[in-house]
């Protein structure tokens, strides 16, 4: 009996040893026209064995540079994609670069990141206050819903000067409920509740004469009927 451990070690077991088999047999061909034509048998049955592979892009240059890989970087066939080196695969992906975002302001997020750079180039002005503000309100909201307890303006503005090295202070604002954009949205609201109410009050007051043109109509026909 022939265990799996006495034969020779698969390159790439999702494959299985009958895919490695007919590769090894592949490079035993001495024509080249056929070996590119196994090659390309190969590749089809490949696919068949791994089908998620045909959820990826360009899975079909990933199949080829599998079967490269499979035969151990030594197959003279024509390849509609070049084959990778040793080299190539042994390289290691660049180190990705992390958000600034550490320690006790990670939950605010990398969008907050860029909307306080956003305020930082903006001109002094109107504007500028109400971005401010904006990032200052989505950072409480961030706040609280990570941390899952209250926390108070002045904290949020410790935070916004740290985060913009002192290029944005809201410090000289007692709270955010009490800034232009907080008053701004509240006047806007209750003009338009007082706008609403007084759009109803019109409507019933034009509906009250309506009702006593009725009465009065029935009162009248009720003083026939008696007659």
């Amino acid at each position: 009996m022939e265990y799996n451990t006495q034969k020779t070690q698969l390159h790439m077991p999702e494959y299985g040893r009958i895919i490695q088999q007919l590769v090894e047999r592949c490079k035993e061909l001495s024509d080249r026209d056929e070996r590119s034509e196994m090659a390309m048998a190969i590749i089809d049955f490949m696919g068949q064995r791994n089908p998620q592979l045909r959820d990826e892009d360009n899975y079909k240059h990933k199949l080829w540079d599998h079967l490269f890989i499979l035969a151990s970087y030594d197959l003279d066939v024509d390849s509609p994609y070049p084959f990778p080196t040793r080299e190539q695969l042994a390289e290691k992906p660049k180190t990705m670069e992390y958000p600034k975002l550490q320690g006790e302001f990670k939950f605010y997020g990398k969008s907050i990141l860029q909307l306080i750079e956003k305020a930082i180039e903006l001109e002094p002005g109107d504007e500028k206050e109400a971005l401010i503000e904006v990032i200052a309100n989505n950072m409480k909201k961030s706040y609280n819903v990570y941390n899952k307890e209250h926390v108070t303006d002045d904290v949020i503005f410790r935070h916004l000067k740290e985060l913009s090295e002192n290029r944005l202070d809201l410090t000289g604002i007692e709270s955010l409920e009490k800034s232009k954009i907080y008053y701004t949205t509240n006047n806007r609201s209750n003009s338009n509740n007082n706008n609403n109410r007084n759009t109803g009050n019109i409507g019933n007051n034009r509906n009250q004469p309506n009702k006593r043109r009725h009465n009065n109509n029935n009162s009248n026909n009720n003083h026939k009927n008696r007659k």
